[in-house]
Order: structure tokens, then C-alpha cells, then sequence
């Protein structure tokens, strides 16, 4: 059997992360804006070229019900996914993420600590830390890996990071501040 060389892989999965970034940015640029007008749309040169011209947007996901009010994450363990929700309570922006194999109880929390840079409880290089609680003895948190890889499930270690994309866990760094509100729900 052949085996495929890490730095092959990686340089594959970079590839296609840099593909899907720019059809992501030439869908947000043609969205309508708050008032409801839409963006000039950009010029053929600017669209990339594995972007078909009529792929439908992704429809947004609702908040769910009972997620809290005001500037807050809201986490859904059940859907895996990740809201940041401005003081007016408008999502801006929502994404998908890999929780580790710990997970908080559905409740409130705010962040505890923030790190820039530091390394995963699964060896993983990591970035954009973002620290809301503590369960059983494990820290859990959002975070990036730095390399852009996604954690395998590991049942005989205890993980507690929920890993985002870069440029969610870029996003998350930006919005989610000590002491930002964190909402689980199931």
C-alpha cells in the first residue's frame, strides 16, 4: 500500500481551505447588507475561477430558542456550531466547530482567559484560545489549529477544545473578550 506523505496532505488541505476562503468572500461580497441593498458584485477578474456564477448561497442557521439575550457565544453542542450575537442580538456570524472529547453542561459562562498562541492538550500547535470553562478537571475552550488540521475523536484522552476554522477562530478572537457572555445549549 502506498502511503501519501504528511507534507502532501497538508498541502492539499491548505489548497482547498484557500479555494473555499475565496468562494466564502465572493458570496459575503454579493450579500445583501443590513438594509437589505446588495453589495456591488465583483468583476469576473475578481471571482475565482472554481466558483460557479449561480451556486446558492448557504442558507444562515437560526439561533436556537432560549440562547440568551445581548452581546454573547452561543454554543450548541447537539449542532456542533458556534454563534457570535451582537448587544442588539443579531447574529454576525455563525460557523461549525469540533468540540474535543469533554464538553461543558448547556448553561452560562464567561470568558476566563485568552491565549494567542499555545499548545492543544492533544500535542496540536493552537491559536486564538478562548477559555470558558473548566469540566472535571479539563479546560474548555474555542481555539485554531495553527496548521489548519481538525482533531480526530479521542476517547482515551480528555480534550476540551472546541476547534474552529482560522478564520472563525480569528472572529471569535475579535468578538469574545474576558468576561464575554457564553451561552451552551444542548
Amino acid at each position: 500500500m502506498a502511503r501519501i506523505a504528511s507534507g502532501t496532505i497538508v498541502t492539499g488541505l491548505t489548497a482547498a481551505a484557500l479555494a473555499a476562503i475565496g468562494v466564502l468572500a465572493w458570496q459575503a461580497s454579493a450579500a445583501p447588507d443590513h438594509t437589505g441593498r446588495s453589495h456591488t458584485a465583483p468583476s469576473a477578474s475578481a471571482r475565482p475561477s472554481t466558483a460557479p456564477s449561480t451556486a446558492p448561497s448557504p442558507e444562515p442557521v437560526a439561533l436556537p430558542p432560549a440562547s440568551g439575550h445581548g452581546k454573547r457565544i452561543v454554543y450548541s453542542l447537539a449542532q456542533r456550531r458556534v454563534w457570535l450575537v451582537s448587544a442588539d442580538d443579531q447574529v454576525e456570524r455563525g460557523f461549525t466547530v469540533t468540540p474535543g472529547s469533554v464538553s461543558p453542561t448547556p448553561g452560562t459562562y464567561t470568558v476566563t482567559s485568552r491565549s494567542e498562541r499555545v499548545t492543544g492538550t492533544d500535542g496540536v500547535p493552537i491559536e486564538h484560545v478562548v477559555r470558558f470553562a473548566v469540566v472535571r478537571g479539563t479546560t474548555i475552550g474555542f481555539s485554531a489549529a495553527v496548521d489548519g488540521s481538525v482533531p480526530s475523536p479521542q476517547t482515551a484522552k480528555k480534550t476540551g477544545g472546541v476547534r474552529e476554522k482560522a478564520a472563525d477562530g480569528t472572529a471569535m478572537w475579535q468578538f469574545a473578550l474576558i468576561g464575554a457572555k457564553v451561552i451552551v445549549v444542548p
